[in-house]
């Protein structure tokens, strides 16, 4: 969902870094941004009025990750409020792209981007629709 065809609508995740997050050097270990990447999603479906267990329960449905990227620009660290930014950047009936932004909540910084795709597919793994219920939150 776009607020105009530059901007968009980002959902804001607030996080403190844990300890176990964090690796020997104390900065957070970098596959631990694909798990908030995962905490912006169902953050961003919960703000666009459905859960994605939801998704999966009711519907039969789910979003698989096809693709996923981060590109890492300044560590965080143990203790950090950090802010986790999720849009959707594109979507069709059968395939979502999601952005993020990883922040510290205090600095503003951008600690790291990135994206993911999802083909949306049946309890089998074979490619459908969303639900026309959804798939209307995701083209406004």
């Amino acid at each position: 969902m776009r607020k105009n065809s530059s901007e968009p609508n980002f959902v804001d995740t607030a996080v403190n870094v844990r300890y176990a997050e964090t690796d020997q050097m104390g900065i957070v270990y970098y596959a631990n941004y694909l798990v908030w990447f995962e905490v912006g999603r169902v953050a961003w479906c919960r703000a666009h009025g459905f859960h994605y267990r939801d998704l999966e329960a009711e519907h039969g449905r789910m979003m698989v990750v096809a693709e996923a990227s981060c590109r890492y620009k300044a560590p965080a660290r143990y203790e950090d409020d950090i802010l986790i930014r999720t849009a959707v950047g594109s979507a069709t009936d059968k395939v979502i792209r999601f952005l993020y932004e990883v922040r510290n909540q205090r600095t503003g910084q951008l600690l790291a981007s990135g994206e993911s795709t999802h083909v949306v597919t049946d309890r089998d793994l074979r490619p459908a629709r969303l639900p026309a219920s959804i798939r209307k939150l995701f083209h406004p």
